[in-house]
């Protein structure tokens, strides 16, 4: 008699099993190539005389334009979470070898625009569709190794431009190679969700209460404090690399800071899943505010070499559980809409990093003080960071805020 059940049970770990190994390679390619693959190759594209700092500025900016753009857009969509999030690594699959195959300034500065909005498309239909199935399954838990999937695709990215690089390989040759790379690794992903298209919707009354639906205000102070995660994280993301090369000179240190960074991101998420499995996500998030918040201003306090890699290690190892802890509990609270809402909280987080670069730069010109105009705006990063993680404290702390099933 109980065999039938035993074999159901066999099945959902295999899907559940299925559904991780496939949205973490999704997030892997949609962000740790589309998104964040230009960090560790644009020293090597000004090694080959293709790009100096300003149009390096323009690429990057362009992409973080993308990704703004294709959050707001992403909520408007009505592709359902599993086509969207297959067209978007087909699509970044081309976008990426296309860069290679390109010839101008312009022209990368185009496909870096379109690669961020298929980032963002992509980590939104992604979040909606793994987090939909392990909540099917009853393993909300396996968050973590979803999320994952960034973290080592930024480690896996940094690993590819430090070691090919040794043959003196073209950086243009690079990007079709990564895109190659990236091509057979999203044949997993297209294949399990075209067999796992939709997972089957949970009753309200069976989420825990910390995860019940949540009216529109409720999200809109979510959406709030994801937007300041965004404006915190991506000042010392830009610009600790450039602190650490004015205390050392080895390049074999830079080399290794990326694919660090994002082993630290993809340990973080696996970790806090497996330890905190029953703490509220709202605790969690701001505790890991709390974190990136003394990350952020430990360059200022401790200028030394210690100090960055401390402060990379601090934001490292929370952006990523921020990302998987804030798209949980925004998914949890809208569950009959989840890409609208995911898409609006992607939406923030992109305003916010946008945001950073031109504070920096507004600052920048009420002082001529490089180093103290970065103080600042990195201290006004983490007073956000600080604001928000009181906000999500309060809001644990008070049940009175939130909406009961």
């Amino acid at each position: 008699m109980n065999r039938p059940a035993s074999l159901h049970h066999g099945a959902r770990r295999h899907d559940a099993a299925l559904v991780c190994a496939a949205a973490m390679i999704a997030l892997a390619v949609a962000m740790g190539v589309g998104r964040f693959a230009f960090t560790p190759l644009f020293p090597l594209m000004v090694r080959d005389g293709l790009l100096d700092a300003q149009s390096g500025a323009l690429l990057a900016g362009s992409n973080y334009l993308g990704y703004l753009v294709g959050a707001m857009l992403a909520s408007r969509l009505q592709l359902r979470p599993a086509p969207l999030m297959a067209f978007g690594l087909v699509a970044t699959v081309a976008v990426t070898a296309g860069v290679g195959l390109a010839a101008s300034s312009m022209a990368w500065a185009i496909l870096r625009f379109i690669a961020g909005v298929l980032s963002a498309w992509t980590l939104v239909a992604t979040s909606a569709w793994g987090l939909g199935w392990l909540a099917s399954l009853g393993r909300p838990n396996l968050a973590g190794a979803v999320f994952a999937g960034v973290g080592l695709g930024i480690a896996a990215a940094g690993v590819f431009c430090l070691l090919v690089p040794g043959v003196e390989a073209s950086s243009l040759a690079m990007w079709v190679e990564l895109g190659a790379l990236a091509a057979l690794a999203i044949v997993v992903p297209l294949l399990v969700s075209r067999r796992l298209p939709a997972p089957v919707p949970m009753p309200a009354a069976s989420s825990p209460r910390h995860a019940a639906p949540a009216p529109a205000p409720g999200a809109g102070g979510l959406i709030a404090c994801y937007a300041l995660f965004g404006f915190g994280y991506i000042l010392p993301a830009t610009y600790l690399p450039a602190l650490a090369r004015q205390v050392v000179d080895d390049p074999h240190v830079f080399g290794w800071a990326w694919p660090l960074f994002g082993a630290a991101a993809a340990l973080s998420t696996v970790l806090v899943s497996a330890l905190l499995r029953h703490a509220n996500r709202s605790a969690v998030w701001a505790a890991c505010h709390l974190v990136m918040a003394v990350g952020v201003l430990l360059p200022i306090a401790w200028p030394a070499l210690a100090g960055v890699i401390a402060s990379a290690l601090l934001v490292g190892g929370t952006f990523m559980v921020i990302t998987m802890v804030g798209m949980q509990e925004a998914r949890s609270r809208v569950a009959d809409n989840p890409t609208a809402v995911l898409g609006r909280m992607t939406a923030g987080f992109a305003f916010g990093q946008l945001m950073g670069p031109v504070v920096s730069a507004a600052i920048g010109h009420l002082t001529p003080d490089h180093d103290l105009a970065l103080d600042l705006a990195l201290a006004a990063s983490a007073a956000g960071l600080l604001a928000s993680a009181c906000y999500l404290w309060r809001h644990e702390r008070h049940p009175s805020t939130k909406e009961h099933p």
